[in-house]
């Protein structure tokens, strides 16, 4: 007990003196062996060996050139697994290597605007995943008859843990085919459609997946297990989707009872708040997994054991999170929110983890009202840690706090409760995923555009929640003071508290019985008339993620 109090005391300063590495460097930044190429697509072969736990295959680059080069070309591919060769027009190119990074020499300069490829072969024993998905790796794992279940996580940690390629979230491939090879009668599930499936002569089938719109490179993921499909079709705004499900076979009817009744709802609620679904030439797909749950695109990962809330429990701890599945409903909000919107840098991350949050918050509105919603979202506030910066570090490959998801939401919540105007602050929703669509971004970009839609100027409410760990404080005390007629008046005093220089955030507040009135704190003491008994009855909408001293 006593370790684990000091180890809390001491968290703060231990996450802020982190020291980076020379690897990290490499793994983080847009080295000058990153930014003179643009990724157009991967065509990934991939081969599962179950009973030595290896995989063996290769990945070739299509890419254009951005200006012409005199550089290497980066690589990454984390060892345990091994560079065997990387070929382009026929001929083996050499390679420099520093830790997981390879700087492959071509041959000769490229043109600036041209077109080529490389194909990159690999074979190995992958780093195992231990605690999926919270760390990253293949996962070996058992179905509940003892059969094979294999598939990765790699969010954070990285793609190039399971296979060679351009390993940072600021170039996507334009398009990908997931080429996975396992033995019969396993079944290889992947992102997008599958195109074709191929029997080989050593025990062994081929599937073929395809996706058409970009995709950020962890996305790429297969599933591989006695699977079971089953579809259905959603008329939504853009036209019909394509809804394609698997599940492990002997969960095949409670898949059906679940997927087909929620999925729907699902999709009606988030097309409603953030737009059509971004991926309609890939189809939605959800995939059991031996896992909890992450956002792959066009084939979400679902492990929640087919029962609502968090595994059974509500994170919120109202009851109100035990009327929907979280993970049905979170990742696949990521589809708008981390798939359809990446950010560039994982420091950044906010924009995936915040927004998915508050998809649930919405999707109580949705199918319960908004007094729900709110209470669901004030309830994730105990979560909150408030000991280290949502954001995290730029170029070493570093996620803020894990904050970024109730904090996030709580922000969200708090900026959609200061427009005051639902339908502004969904069109805002709606024009983030439009006007960035299937694009990289950054957290300033998202700042800017709410700032500049919502005609409100929030860049110290972004300051004060993304980039300090303080909550706003609301100071407020009550006087008595002569009015005009030689009566007595009571007047409240606030002002704003542990906030950044600048922070200006309107609130709603109970000043007299049965009313709400706008004020606009500063950190210089205001003071208001107020006619409620006692300062105990002052209350601040409990939308805004503030505190009161009193």
């Amino acid at each position: 007990m006593r370790f684990t109090a000091i180890l809390l005391l001491l968290l703060p300063s231990l996450l802020f003196s982190q020291k980076f590495t020379h690897a990290d460097t490499l793994r983080g930044s847009i080295t000058p062996e990153r930014a003179w190429w643009d990724a157009r697509h991967y065509d990934l072969h991939v081969a599962f060996d179950n009973d030595n736990k290896s995989l063996s295959g290769w990945n070739t680059v299509s890419y254009e050139v951005l200006r012409s080069n005199k550089s290497a070309m980066q690589i990454d591919l984390m060892a345990p697994l091994q560079l065997d060769s990387a070929v382009q027009d026929g001929q083996k190119l050499s390679w420099k290597q520093d830790g997981n990074a390879y700087f492959i020499q071509l041959a000769a300069a490229q043109k600036e605007q041209s077109f080529h490829k490389i194909s990159l072969y690999y074979h190995g024993k992958p780093t195992e995943a231990i605690r999926p998905p919270w760390d990253g790796g293949t996962i070996w794992a058992k179905d509940q008859n003892g059969r094979p279940w294999i598939s990765v996580a790699c969010q954070g940690m990285g793609p190039s843990v399971w296979y060679p390629n351009k390993d940072h979230q600021y170039d996507e491939p334009d398009s990908m085919a997931l080429h996975i090879t396992c033995p019969k009668p396993l079944v290889g599930v992947g992102n997008g459609r599958l195109r074709s499936k191929t029997e080989n002569n050593d025990g062994t089938a081929t599937y073929t997946w395809v996706v058409t719109n970009p995709i950020n490179n962890y996305n790429i993921i297969p599933y591989i297990g006695h699977y079971e499909h089953f579809s259905d079709k959603y008329q939504g705004e853009a036209g019909e989707l394509d809804l394609d499900f698997w599940a492990m076979d002997y969960n095949l009817e409670k898949a059906k009872a679940r997927f087909l009744t929620e999925a729907p709802k699902m999709l009606k609620c988030f097309e409603h708040w953030f737009g059509p679904y971004p991926f309609y030439e890939d189809g939605y797909k959800l995939v059991e997994s031996p896992h909890l749950g992450m956002e792959h695109q066009s084939a979400v990962a679902y492990g929640n054991g087919y029962q609502n809330g968090y595994r059974g429990r509500d994170l919120s701890a109202t009851g109100v999170g035990l009327n929907w599945d979280f993970i049905l409903v979170h990742e696949s909000g990521h589809e708008w929110f981390g798939n359809n919107i990446t950010t560039k840098d994982i420091a950044d991350m906010w924009v995936h983890e915040g927004f998915t949050n508050y998809s649930e918050t919405l999707y109580t509105g949705c199918t319960m009202d908004e007094t729900a919603a709110t209470t669901y979202n004030v309830g994730c506030r105990a979560l909150i840690g408030n000991r280290e910066t949502i954001i995290g570090k730029y170029d070493v490959n570093h996620e803020g706090s894990g904050d970024m998801y109730y904090k996030g939401g709580s922000l969200l919540h708090t900026i959609r409760a200061a427009v005051n105007d639902d339908e502004k602050f969904r069109q805002i929703l709606r024009g983030l995923n439009k006007t960035f669509w299937h694009q990289t971004v950054t957290s300033k970009q998202v700042e800017d555009y709410i700032n500049q839609q919502s005609g409100i100027n929030f860049c110290k409410v972004f300051d004060q929640y993304l980039r300090t760990t303080d909550i706003p404080v609301l100071e407020v005390s009550m006087v008595e003071r002569q009015d005009r007629r030689g009566g007595r008046e009571q007047i409240l005093q606030y002002r704003w508290t542990k906030c950044v220089p600048g922070f200006d955030l309107p609130l709603l507040v109970k000043l007299e019985p049965n009313n709400w009135t706008w004020v606009k704190p500063t950190t210089q003491r205001q003071s208001v008339p107020f006619s409620l008994n006692s300062l105990e009855d002052f209350e601040v909408d409990k939308r805004f993620y503030v505190k009161v001293k009193k």
